[in-house]
């Protein structure tokens, strides 16, 4: 990377708004695992837009709630602490990294349309190979989140991305591949920054850092799951995250997931019924 992007690149965290205090509490708090339901309720509620947030996708069709919840505390103990941790965090980092100003380089609309498509086929996958139905929501948030990295190489480098874009179009090679040719940085890299920047450890930081990369750490399913989500989402076509010749993932990805290509094609009615739900995501 040269100065020139690097010095673009700092300038650009170091203006990012911080993460509120109460969500930074919230990620603090759930790694105790004594924590109670009233204990998350607490930290929730110091923070009213926060509340807002959480109990409007809650009451969406996302989640299907047969009636309208309007206690917070109700909420968690309905949908589990560690579903409301990641809406908490969700919602937070996408209206922090959500602007109106469109730059040349990627299409937010889009660019948010294909992570929403995998945070879905994430969270599905996890659902259908049997994943412990508290830690669903873990695989909708990374697969929601992944591609972070390319929200600041997009806004500070508008001109250069989009010819980045055109070039893994006119090679037909991944963009992050072309990234690391014209930019000498990739999504994943810069995206490594903002998890130090706003501390965001766990599941959520790794899928971020190394969605791209040979993978070993504690979180393998969720990021081989993530991995496979986002080659779908752009296989399909669904949103547009610049990279139209995915990589398709290993053999040992397919593998370790016990999932096979075509039984990934039979779900594109299931998420595309699930999208419409979780187009919740993009009004917050």
């Amino acid at each position: 990377m040269d100065n020139d992007l690097t010095e673009k690149a700092n300038e650009y965290i170091q203006k990012m708004p911080s993460l509120p205090t109460s969500v930074s509490k919230v990620l603090e708090v759930c790694n105790d695992p004594k924590l109670s339901p009233a204990d998350l309720n607490y930290v929730i509620s110091l923070d009213p837009v926060l509340v807002g947030r959480v109990l409007k996708l809650i009451n969406s069709a996302y989640y299907g709630m047969d009636k309208r919840v309007t206690s917070l505390v109700r909420a968690i103990i309905m949908l589990g602490i560690n579903t409301v941790k990641n809406l908490a965090l969700s919602s937070t980092v996408m209206s922090h990294l959500s602007s109106k100003r469109d730059p040349k380089g990627l299409s937010m609309q889009g660019f948010w349309q294909h992570s929403l498509c995998v945070g879905v086929t994430a969270k599905l996958l996890a659902q259908q190979r049997g994943v412990n139905p508290k830690l669903v929501e873990e695989y909708f948030t990374c697969g929601l989140l992944h591609d972070i990295g390319k929200i600041p190489l997009n806004t500070i480098l508008s001109k250069e991305y989009l010819v980045t874009v055109k070039k893994a179009d006119d090679l037909q090679i991944s963009l992050s591949k072309a990234e690391e040719d014209t930019l000498g940085i990739n999504h994943c890299t810069m995206g490594s920054l903002i998890v130090d920047a706003w501390k965001l450890q766990g599941a959520v930081g790794d899928v971020i850092m190394h969605h791209h990369t040979d993978y070993q750490g504690q979180y393998k399913d969720i990021l081989y799951t993530v991995a496979v989500a986002n080659w779908f989402a752009s296989f399909k076509g669904i949103g547009f995250s610049g990279n139209r010749y995915p990589e398709n993932p290993s053999y040992e990805i397919w593998g370790d997931l016990g999932l096979r290509q075509e039984a990934l094609f039979d779900l594109i009615s299931v998420v595309n019924k699930e999208l419409e739900k979780a187009r919740i995501f993009l009004r917050i």
